[in-house]
């Protein structure tokens, strides 16, 4: 028998990393504290998450300052896009 989660992405089993691509999904760009409200999260938890999609290429990141404050924007990649929408269809598979 064909191993059914196999083709499930490991870079999403985390739950924030789920509902931050999950966000980015639907949304042109997102800023970080946009993000860590929607999410409920700490600082530095969002923080690592956010490197981690960032360090293979899922999202990326623009930084800007708007007045005096720094604003760090998020935008899902083309890979970040099909490899979610791949992690989806098999979560689909697989609940049939």
């Amino acid at each position: 028998m064909k191993n059914i989660i196999s083709k499930l992405n490991k870079s999403f089993e985390s739950r924030i990393r789920l509902g931050i691509m999950s966000v980015l999904m639907v949304n042109d760009s997102v800023d970080f504290n946009r993000l860590k409200e929607l999410l409920d999260l700490t600082d530095g938890n969002l923080a690592s998450h956010l490197k981690a999609l960032e360090n293979i290429a899922y999202i990326q990141s623009v930084k800007q300052f708007i007045g005096r404050k720094p604003n760090t924007q998020y935008n899902i990649t083309e890979l970040g896009r099909n490899s979610f929408q791949e992690h989806l269809n098999a979560l689909e598979e697989f609940l049939k």
